[in-house]
């Protein structure tokens, strides 16, 4: 029963939250006349002296106190006695564990919040200095049109935007207090839950005691957060793990974040991006597990919810790796220019400036324009040319109306600086939207 029951063994990361609750308890005690002005000093002081304690790694968790409840308020009543009883009144473990696991869970969110940012930041730097380098846009991994890798990075910083702002609603959300709401019925103690909420940073109190010891829905959004920004740092893993390839050689990592082989001398292995794809499933892995937990469980508390930590504290641990050697990465990273550039050019890329051109200039309707452009590759391929060196007399052998101004469109440069529409991946937009980024990413709000 001890083996199963105890969780003083992962719960003990809590104790700050504890320790913050138990003080805010206490003061808001003493306010309203519940607690003596003597016992409330003896209280704080005591919980002082714990906060001291584990920091210094001298406090004695023990296992037969169960959780870290039980712990603090076991050594609490050795540094004080009889006084540390009445810190428990008008209050519940249910609502205690409560408190402490929203007030992780947010901090949580604040600390992925922040990573995100300094991701944002490391990628707008590269994509400023990279907003010119033109690379191959892909769909379906197959060569499509010309793009930028500053068009390509900017793509990230705003699924990454997007995942800081799913971080900020969860946050929103989950910023009310249930502090008081006791077992599961509130409590008869002329209690301030107000003040409580205040004193710990929450915007009020939960409104339903029921739900205030049953309610995880916070940790399952803050997970959701997660495994979204989970599926955006694997797709930039895998694109990193695809771009230092000999076969693409994009890009090169450092020695900083790859590692070599036991028996092959030659190998530079990407295995921060490998990992950051692995730990994708760890994250996924939880936002399931804590969905099983709880989706059978009758109101208010059961034991089953002893089992929503350790997924979140693995995913959000996991999260905090991942994202922050994914920063690293961004800013380690270095572009092959001319290899990219080379890749751009090729598999007939240009293919769409072609038709767009016959469009725009002889008026030609655009599916016969795709038509005629799907000739033109063609012939290119039987001649083993691509579209810029197909020579004028084989491109009017198909429309006699293609004049030499169509080479103007052709090349690589030519395609993503014609991309000027609103997101689009011309240089200068490129630049604007990264400037529309850093404004946003200074303001506090952000």
């Amino acid at each position: 029963m001890q083996a199963i029951n105890v969780s003083i063994g992962f719960d003990r990361r809590l104790w700050a939250q504890d320790l913050a609750g138990s003080k805010a308890h206490a003061a808001m005690l003493v306010a309203q006349g519940i607690l003596s002005a003597a016992d409330g000093a003896l209280i704080q002081g005591g919980l002082d002296t714990i906060r001291a304690e584990i920091e210094a790694g001298t406090f004695p968790f023990r296992d037969r106190y169960e959780d870290i409840h039980m712990n603090v308020e076991a050594r609490l009543a050795e540094l004080i006695g009889d006084p540390s009883g009445r810190l428990h009144t008008a209050r519940s473990r249910n609502d205690q564990v409560a408190l402490d696991f929203r007030l992780w869970v947010r901090s949580a969110c604040d600390h992925a919040m922040a990573q995100l940012k300094d991701l944002q930041h490391a990628l707008l730097e590269r994509a400023e200095a990279e907003a010119g380098t033109l690379m191959p846009g892909f769909t379906h991994l197959q060569p499509a049109q010309p793009v930028t890798f500053g068009h390509h990075l900017m793509a990230y910083v705003e699924m990454f935007g997007r995942d800081a702002g799913r971080f900020a609603d969860a946050r929103a959300r989950m910023n009310e207090c249930p502090l008081g709401a006791a077992a599961l019925a509130g409590s008869p103690f002329p209690i301030d839950r107000h003040a409580t909420a205040a004193a710990l940073g929450f915007d009020r109190p939960t409104a339903n005691s029921l739900d205030s010891v049953s309610d995880r829905d916070f940790a399952l959004e803050a997970l959701s957060a997660a495994s979204i920004t989970a599926t955006h740092l694997s797709r930039l893993a895998e694109e990193l793990v695809i771009w230092v390839t000999p076969q693409f050689g994009f890009v090169g990592l450092s020695d900083a974040f790859t590692t070599g082989s036991s028996i092959m001398p030659q190998k530079r292995n990407p295995d921060a991006a490998e990992l950051i794809r692995a730990k994708t499933g760890r994250i996924f892995g939880a936002l399931t597990s804590l969905t099983m937990v709880m989706k059978g469980l009758p109101l208010a508390y059961s034991k089953d919810m002893q089992e929503d930590k350790v997924p979140v504290f693995e995913a959000f641990d996991s999260l905090d790796l991942a994202l922050a050697a994914m920063a690293g990465m961004v800013r380690d990273l270095t572009p092959d220019r001319a290899r990219m550039a080379a890749a751009a050019a090729s598999g007939f890329s240009t293919a769409t400036d072609l038709a767009d051109w016959l469009v725009r200039t002889l008026d030609m309707p655009f599916r016969r324009a795709h038509h005629v452009t799907g000739a033109a590759v063609k012939r290119a391929e039987q001649l083993g040319v691509d579209l810029p060196a197909l020579p004028l007399s084989e491109l009017q052998a198909i429309e006699a109306g293609i004049t030499a101004d169509v080479y103007q469109v052709l090349t690589p440069e030519r395609s993503v600086a014609s991309r000027i529409s609103y997101g689009g991946t011309a240089p200068a937009e490129v630049r604007r939207q990264v400037s529309l980024w850093k404004e946003r990413l200074s303001d506090d709000k952000a």
